[in-house]
């Protein structure tokens, strides 16, 4: 199948309370560059955590957006693409649907799935909820990213198109063993056989079932 896709893309900017993000994108048209570090004109805060080769694109379902206006009436109108900074938006793909390591052709490239996305401490102060981070993460409703397996030129009139799946792990699955479930060896070893896993969840998984225990997340989560 082919998935019409919206493109955004932003600019690194001050947050008061919080630290610089490039959170907030716009809806660009016409022809772009696509590299193995993203798209042309997109920024990345903090490169540690953010962006580099397998967290080159963002994509976010445009579906989940109803869920969440439905869950926070007071914000709905915040609730609207490209509300959680993806470059991508699209119908008909979510975290169920898509799998580690799925093979997207776009335009001329073709893009791997690496991981969900992680939400951080960002997403709190982005949405004036101080929990939003966390809801997210454990909702499944996260997101995921992709890094660029050939780059060139896209454009927002080329669709998404399926082009190989290399593993049975889906998106959602792969939040679930990472984040909603009890330390289990057996499911990061799953995990861990997923062609097209990103280098930093390999490392954390590989961590775990090193130490025999699951890494402290608050950080991430709540900015501490």
């Amino acid at each position: 199948m082919r998935y019409p896709v919206d493109v955004f893309t932003g600019k690194v900017r001050d947050y008061p309370g919080s630290r610089p993000s490039a959170i907030d994108k716009v809806q660009v048209d016409g022809e772009l560059t696509l590299t193995e570090r993203g798209l042309q004109n997109d920024e990345q805060a903090e490169k540690k955590i953010h962006g580099g080769p397998d967290r080159a694109l963002c994509h976010y379902p445009r579906e989940h957006y109803r869920h969440w206006a439905q869950e926070f009436p007071e914000q709905a109108e915040l609730f609207v693409a490209p509300a959680f900074g993806e470059n991508l938006s699209t119908d008909g793909l979510t975290e169920q649907t898509v799998y580690i390591g799925d093979i997207f052709r776009w335009g001329e490239t073709l893009i791997q799935v690496t991981q969900p996305r992680s939400p951080c401490f960002k997403l709190n102060f982005h949405f004036a909820i101080s929990d939003m981070a966390t809801i997210m993460q454990n909702s499944g409703k996260t997101g995921w990213l992709y890094r660029v397996i050939a780059g060139g030129k896209v454009a927002a009139d080329a669709p998404l198109e399926l082009a190989s799946r290399v593993s049975d792990v889906s998106v959602y699955d792969a939040g679930v063993i990472a984040w909603r479930m009890p330390f289990d060896d057996e499911q990061y070893h799953r995990l861990l056989s997923a062609a097209g896993l990103s280098a930093s969840w390999t490392r954390t998984m590989q961590k775990r079932r090193i130490s025999g225990r699951i890494e402290d997340s608050s950080r991430r989560l709540w900015g501490k």
